[in-house]
């Protein structure tokens, strides 16, 4: 049985933190599509990337384990392309 894992998902669109107890078999896609949903952004979840210690996580099937995020890790979803600043 797989331990909990408690992470934070900082959203860059609006800087919130979510903290989160989840199993470490979670997969990554689903942990991005929850932090979504809590701060209420409509934009597909396919437009925004998870980065762990400044690298994208392939999500996939890949679980936060697989990834090797560890308690207390943070974790942030932001934008795949930026939007240009005019």
């Amino acid at each position: 049985m797989a331990s909990d894992l408690k992470v934070r998902v900082t959203l860059l669109d609006t800087l919130d933190e979510h903290a989160m107890v989840v199993p470490a078999t979670t997969r990554i896609a689903e942990v991005k599509l929850t932090a979504l949903a809590r701060a209420g952004i409509k934009r597909p979840a396919s437009e925004y990337v998870v980065k762990y210690k400044g690298a994208e996580l392939y999500e996939g099937s890949r679980t936060l384990a697989d990834a090797g995020v560890v308690p207390d890790g943070a974790l942030i979803v932001l934008l795949r392309r930026r939007i240009p600043v005019r």
